[in-house]
């Protein structure tokens, strides 16, 4: 191979590879969390494993709650939520927020439903 074509080749791989890609987030949505946090009459979930993907998602956004207050930022929604409480009870409190408040968060990010519903359930007391 000449040093021509070698050249080319590099810039040809070089580019491609540093080439910019549009990229797309995931987004849930207020409908999205309450399907997959949904149950049918009988418990049974609406998808497979959805429990867990939607308990996730609300840890996450009380993961993101604790850091920006331990960075010494007030959360513009703060909440208190106990030590004591599991996953799925937070999932039930929020799943409820939610549904009944739909019309404002069916169509949006969920993590302002997220983190109203648990401002909701566990407001910190002063």
């Amino acid at each position: 191979m000449t040093k021509a074509r070698a050249y080319a080749v590099f810039l040809f791989c070089a580019a491609f590879c540093f080439s910019s890609l549009p990229a797309a987030a995931a987004r849930f949505s207020g409908d999205y969390l309450l399907y997959v946090c949904g149950s049918d009459k009988n418990g049974t979930e609406l998808v497979a494993g959805g429990h867990a993907v939607c308990q996730a998602y609300i840890a996450g956004v009380l993961d993101y709650h604790n850091l920006i207050r331990s960075l010494g930022t007030a959360p513009g929604v703060d909440f208190c939520v106990p030590e004591e409480v599991d996953l799925y009870e937070l999932q039930r409190k929020v799943q409820s927020y939610v549904f009944k408040n739909r019309n404002l968060h069916s169509k949006f990010v969920a993590s302002p439903g997220v983190a109203l519903g648990l401002y909701a359930a566990y407001p910190c007391k002063k």
